[in-house]
């Protein structure tokens, strides 16, 4: 299940783009998962683990990454860590969503992702209150966002 806590946490890790840098594994790369996730969000291809097709820059290596990349590949990598996930664009929430259907994920936000239309589940941790679309989950997030 999705654990989000809105607002400042002390545990989570804000600068997800410097942790990643220092701590991905080439299997982080060349997992299927990030495999497809580097493909929906970056528009690029892996081709190694330290080369990465980017149809903007050309071949670049995994610290390029765009931040949401970044900080999705981290959430499957390092499951007991809490990241920062407003380093993440909308784009990134399905797959947010579908990494927590199988594992307890506990994410960081200090904006309003849009999880989408269609019902989801999640817990607020600010209250520990169980929503499952972003009708209910708006003005919880409202509140603790102030």
């Amino acid at each position: 299940m999705l654990k989000v806590y809105f607002g400042d946490m002390e545990d989570s890790i804000y600068n997800t783009s410097v942790r990643f840098d220092n701590n991905y594994e080439d299997s982080w790369i060349n997992s299927a998962i990030a495999k497809e996730i580097i493909k929906d969000i970056d528009n690029s291809e892996v081709l190694s683990a330290n080369c990465i097709k980017s149809e903007v820059l050309g071949q670049i290596s995994p610290t390029m990454l765009s931040g949401g990349t970044k900080t999705l590949l981290l959430i499957i990598n390092e499951p007991t860590e809490i990241f920062n996930a407003s380093t993440c664009g909308d784009n990134c929430a399905k797959w947010i969503l579908k990494i927590s259907e199988n594992k307890d994920v506990i994410i960081n936000l200090r904006h309003i992702m849009d999880f989408g239309r269609e019902n989801f589940t999640l817990e607020v941790l600010n209250n520990n209150k169980i929503v499952h679309s972003m009708k209910e989950l708006l003005p919880y997030a409202s509140e603790y966002l102030r």
